[in-house]
């Protein structure tokens, strides 16, 4: 499987994702920048989940449908083409970092996959969910890592 490069202009990778971003801030989604993926590209899948979460892992974005042309999402923008799907939070779109005080610093995986053919999603799906969908129907992949501590 071949690669995606996932970047930031708000953080580096394995750097502290900045309050603005963040549920004790704006609470806007982060700009995102990515790189083209391979031929046969149906739609791009992106993600935002933290493991570290006390009860497993939690989904803080998901967006479906992205447009395989598109090069990256703007600050609180919905990527283009892409349908947002209902957070661990049970809001529709993005929520971000909001670890429970004291719970120390959490990571949070952006992920971006190009598939093959649209996931079969419904309802409220789960990180667990997406990473069953997936299955089969990726054809590269990218990943950008951010911390947030409370």
């Amino acid at each position: 499987m071949t690669g995606i490069e996932l970047s930031s202009a708000a953080f580096g990778d394995h750097q502290a994702i900045p309050r603005r971003y963040t549920g004790e801030g704006e609470d806007i989604s982060p700009p995102l920048t990515w790189s083209s993926p391979p031929d046969g590209t149906a739609e791009l899948v992106l993600a935002c989940e933290d493991p570290d979460a006390p009860d497993g892992a939690f989904l803080h974005w998901l967006v479906t449908g992205i447009d395989p042309a598109s090069d990256g999402a703007e600050e609180g923008r919905t990527p283009p083409g892409g349908t947002e799907w209902p957070n661990g939070f049970g809001r529709t779109g993005w929520g971000g970092p909001l670890p429970p005080p004291g719970h120390g610093r959490h990571r949070y995986f952006f992920r971006l996959w190009a598939v093959s053919q649209p996931l079969p999603l419904t309802g409220r799906p789960t990180a667990d969910t997406v990473h069953r969908a997936l299955a089969g129907r990726e054809l590269a992949s990218g990943a950008l890592m951010g911390t947030y501590q409370r």
